[in-house]
């Protein structure tokens, strides 16, 4: 898998051993905040529990309609988009070709999600992929602004077209690219009241859009009233768990959110191996037990956390991430500090 390094485009030695630019512990804690919710969310579709009864919507699925289904998934596509465009930006800095390395890292993703898809057929990671390679290699020759106003008009017009769901991946992703090209990730330390100002106006979206996805409760996640909630919620954690980073918190938040962050590929496959057995162990199969599957999701990400924050005092990267470098740059990469 060894190559021969590259010359670079001002003439020095392209490498993936060059030292990486600096983490974003902002990043890396929300996508461990958007790892969390989504393992609630994906543990009643795989164990086929049941959520309605007698035309009536259960507590433990009612609140999960409400605060967590549909309002992680935005975050975590809206962050591989971030750094998809991260990774070009920082793959120009060392080889001559970085769309070559977009595009493999994309068909490697693609591999992982076909793997994964036999266990949860409802993953992310394969259409993640597949609009990465159908909208952001090509996009990748426009104009920052254009990516910005066509991410935009992507996830307005599934909101209005579709009702949220599966078509808001494209937007979000052409979006979380926008922004990585126009350098908002490395601002957000010093983003300060924007970052209010967004957290103001999605609480301020929300109170609006959960009353009216209460109208029909049996068909949350189905229309635009929810698509609109689950966009507003999700803007509201991530930009309310920004400003939670802007306080004392930031030590207990940051050790408990960006390993998990850190290693999301890994934790986010292994989350499947891992509820899949216990899971069944534990009843939940075609069952309603809504406090003992959250006791379940509370029981993993505890192991995940323990895991990642052992794995990452010893080594760069998680498992997973590791191997997805290592065959992005088709050559072995350090792994151990």
């Amino acid at each position: 898998m060894s190559t021969p390094a590259s010359t670079g485009p001002a003439g020095t030695a392209a490498t993936a051993d060059a030292p990486p630019r600096r983490r974003i512990g902002e990043l890396d804690a929300v996508r461990g905040l958007a790892l969390c919710g989504i393992l609630f969310v994906n543990i009643p579709p795989i164990m086929e529990m049941r959520g309605v009864v007698d035309q009536q919507v259960l507590p433990g699925k009612h609140f999960l309609d409400l605060f967590v289904q549909e309002r992680f998934f935005p975050i975590f596509s809206l962050l591989f988009g971030i750094g998809f465009g991260l990774f070009l930006l920082s793959a120009g800095d060392r080889h001559p070709r970085p769309r070559v390395l977009l595009a493999r890292r994309l068909l490697v993703l693609f591999a992982v999600g076909l793997l994964h898809a036999l266990l949860h057929p409802g993953e992310a990671l394969t259409p993640y992929a597949l609009f990465g390679l159908v909208f952001l290699l090509p996009l990748s020759w426009a104009n920052r602004w254009v990516n910005l106003v066509l991410g935009l008009g992507g996830v307005g017009a599934a909101l209005v077209l579709f009702g949220g769901g599966l078509p808001l991946i494209p937007g979000l992703l052409v979006l979380g690219f926008a922004l990585a090209r126009l350098g908002v990730p490395q601002a957000l330390p010093r983003l300060g009241w924007p970052v209010g100002v967004v957290f103001a106006l999605a609480v301020a979206g929300a109170a609006v859009a959960l009353p009216v996805q209460e109208q029909d409760p049996l068909s949350a996640g189905f229309g635009t009233a929810s698509g609109v909630a689950g966009l507003c919620l999700a803007t509201a954690y991530a930009s309310g768990l920004l400003l939670l980073l802007r306080t004392p918190l930031r030590g207990v938040l940051g050790a408990v959110l960006e390993p998990l962050g850190r290693m999301a590929l890994t934790n986010y496959v292994t989350a499947t191996l891992l509820l899949i057995p216990l899971g069944h162990l534990a009843g939940l199969p075609g069952s309603s037990a809504y406090g003992a599957m959250a006791l379940l999701a509370a029981g993993i990400l505890l192991l995940q956390l323990g895991w990642s924050r052992w794995w990452l005092a010893r080594f760069r990267q998680g498992p997973l991430e590791w191997g997805w470098r290592c065959i992005t740059w088709w050559r072995v990469q350090p792994l151990r500090r």
